[in-house]
């Protein structure tokens, strides 16, 4: 049987405990702050802009072979 050839790591069990209690040995430091900002609000703002920036760009409606997709300005 497979439960035969089993062989308990213990470098499991410790890489567990780490990531479930990883909130309780949280520090702010230069690196996390560095990716908290870029992640909520670099990528958001970037996110938001290029939606912005193409909105009202393109008309998909009833377009037929040929025509163009881009709103003239």
């Amino acid at each position: 049987m497979a439960a035969e050839n089993f062989r308990h790591d213990p470098a499991i069990d410790r890489f567990n405990s780490m990531r479930e209690n990883a909130y309780l040995n949280f520090r702010w430091t230069r690196k996390t702050v560095t990716t908290a900002v870029i992640g909520f609000i670099v990528v958001p703002v970037a996110i938001y802009y290029g939606t912005v920036a193409s909105t009202n760009r393109w008309n998909w409606n009833g377009k037929r072979k040929g025509e163009p997709l881009a709103i003239k300005p």
